[in-house]
């Protein structure tokens, strides 16, 4: 059996159901829309999460999994707060119950989902990973919420929004994930304005904070200073603390995925550019209660700059370093 009739289910269709399927196909296409996305039966997908499904960044995928499966595209179940040392198993298994897609984040079972990825060479693996594809694993591709463009744009409105110059960052792990969206932010509110301010505390006289982990938000709502959220918005729960965030869509990276794998072309890719924002991945979340309070000169390059991330005539660097105070 081939490699994509693995992948495809072939199905008895009748003549009216064919004519019906070509007609939307070629609608798709000219849309430009993955026609195979639409063609099959659901695919079957299982996720195997270390954390809640309600943690900020799993959350994303978890949405994005729930939104193809009420479209019809996919099936999905999921495991949630698996330990590393179980991973590898809740994998196995899915695998063995036929599940054709398995998603995940394997930062620290890297090795162990690549061997079962050797195992298992008809399955297509999607799995958060710092680290790159490997083509002696075909079937294993890496993603990670590469949300730097949408980061650039929070730090332009921070660089506006703080009055000390003294600026927090607040970062889970110095891991390349956290550190590049760290640098994106402060390559915002640009490296001249960055000389200036503090890597600091509130008690070291921040009045804006970087939230990239959960907590943060609530310090600066307790403080009474201002924070800039990520990859989720969270503007409702802190209407006065949260004056913009940057927002991680995972939809794009799993709609290739999944019309990759329908297809039969799935293979060692790095599915992290599906998170760029001129492929709809990132955006800049609305300014909802803080709208008309950063100045609308800072609103204009705001605008000026995501039209020019989108139209390719503009790149964030994308810096996996470390970052220093300043």
């Amino acid at each position: 059996m081939s490699k994509s009739s693995n992948f495809v289910k072939a199905t008895r269709l009748s003549r009216r159901t064919v004519l019906k399927a070509a007609g939307a196909g070629a609608a798709l296409a000219a849309a430009g829309l993955p026609t195979r996305l639409f063609a099959a039966d659901p695919l079957k997908v299982a996720a195997v999460y270390t954390v809640p499904v309600e943690q900020q960044w799993v959350s994303r995928i978890h949405k994005a999994a729930n939104a193809a499966k009420d479209r019809g595209d996919i099936e999905y179940v999921y495991s949630e707060n698996t330990s590393n040392n179980d991973y590898e198993r809740v994998m196995r298994e899915y695998c063995e119950a036929g599940h054709k897609l398995i998603l995940g984040e394997v930062f620290g079972v890297e090795d162990a989902a690549r061997a079962v990825a050797r195992d298992y060479p008809d399955v297509a693996f999607l799995m958060g990973s710092s680290f790159k594809p490997d083509d002696t694993v075909p079937n294993f591709s890496p993603f990670d919420n590469y949300i730097q463009d949408a980061s650039y744009l929070t730090g332009i409105i921070a660089g506006a929004m703080t009055k000390s110059k003294n600026i927090g960052m607040v970062g889970g792990y110095p891991i390349p994930e956290v550190n590049r969206l760290m640098h994106a932010f402060m390559a915002g509110f640009d490296p001249p304005k960055a000389k200036e301010t503090a890597f600091a505390q509130i008690d070291g006289g921040a009045d804006l904070l970087y939230a990239e982990r959960f907590g943060v938000s609530d310090a600066a709502k307790e403080r009474k200073v201002l924070a800039v959220g990520n990859v989720i918005d969270t503007q409702a729960d802190y209407p006065e603390t949260v004056v913009a965030s940057a927002l991680w869509d995972f939809q794009p990276t799993l709609d290739k995925a999944v019309a990759d794998v329908k297809a039969g072309t799935f293979k060692a890719e790095d599915y992290g550019v599906y998170s760029f924002m001129k492929n709809g991945g990132c955006s800049l979340a609305p300014l909802g209660t803080f709208d008309g309070k950063v100045p609308a000169d800072v609103m204009a390059k705001v605008a000026e700059k995501e039209k020019a991330i989108k139209d390719g005539s503009f790149t964030v660097e994308i810096d996996d370093s470390e970052p220093k105070s300043s």
